[in-house]
């Protein structure tokens, strides 16, 4: 049998390792702040339309129908949260996924949902 007093030393280490483990306050908002941009119908569908190839504003608009106004809007979101980057052929910006980690998030999310 445990002792009241063994138990409670226990979970007084327990207690220490696992807030050790936790995340510094910083760091909890910003990954707050990175889910968030994943809350949003619109931003997923363009994060699931870059997980194939890259596209201009245009194509997105096209594909989505939608104005380019409300994507540039939207892109600028993904943008500034790292979730896409853009390069420029000519006059034409082309966005993709920032980089591997998105389209696993995506995925990953995407997988979870449908089981």
């Amino acid at each position: 049998m445990v002792k009241t007093k063994d138990y409670c030393r226990i979970n007084e280490v327990i207690e220490e390792e696992m807030t050790s483990n936790i995340p510094v306050d910083e760091e909890i908002m910003d990954l707050a702040d990175f889910f968030k941009v994943f809350g949003d119908p619109t931003r997923l569908k363009i994060l699931s339309l870059l997980e194939h190839r890259e596209l201009c504003v245009h194509d997105l608009a096209a594909i989505m129908d939608m104005q380019q106004t409300a994507i540039s809007h939207q892109l600028k979101s993904l943008r500034q949260a790292r979730l896409v980057r853009y390069r420029r052929e000519g006059k034409m910006a082309l966005y993709s996924l920032s980089d591997s980690h998105i389209k696993e998030i995506f995925s990953t999310g995407l997988e979870h949902i449908k089981e």
